[in-house]
């Protein structure tokens, strides 16, 4: 996790009196809810605590050990996730997706169900804002990523439709 102090620079760190306590419940409430990167402000001062993303794995064919080797290597194989998909939908603010408009009534989409360009998948609420999130294109809901009720981040895969 890094930890960046903005604005005010102008007293040497070693002036800067840190709540190490806050902190690390900064850093906790980053892995409970999943975010990366959380702010807080207190008059002119502000801390920012981010974590780093995973790193991608790669996944490499190995040739049987009797064949020969081509003269090129094999250029390693993507192992193929939800964020690489071409019908990857994802979230474009960071709030709480619901998957159906009220508690009453059915999910927008399921998993299997076909949609067409333009259908809503979910909503996202973004500062009181409910903001309908459709199909970029027509297809098969492959697999829902999300819970009902659950936050999500700017740029996370929600949906992915083939």
């Amino acid at each position: 996790m890094t930890v960046t102090k903005l604005k005010e620079r102008k007293p040497p760190m070693s002036s800067m009196k840190i709540d190490h306590e806050a902190i690390k419940n900064l850093a906790a409430l980053l892995n409970e809810t999943g975010l990366t990167e959380i702010e807080i402000a207190e008059g002119d001062k502000r801390v920012r605590v981010t974590k780093s993303a995973p790193m991608q794995s790669y996944i490499q064919s190995a040739a049987p050990a009797g064949a020969s080797a081509p003269a090129a290597a094999a250029a390693p194989v993507v192992a193929k996730t939800p964020e690489t998909h071409p019908g990857a939908v994802k979230s474009p603010m960071v709030g709480t997706a619901y998957l159906q408009s009220d508690p009453a009534s059915p999910r927008f989409v399921t998993k299997g169900a076909t949609v067409k360009a333009g259908d809503t998948l979910l909503i996202i609420e973004a500062m009181k804002v409910m903001n309908p999130i459709t199909a970029p294109k027509s297809g098969t809901v492959t697999d829902i990523l999300i819970d009902d009720a659950q936050p999500v981040e700017f740029g996370q895969v929600l949906v992915v439709i083939e």
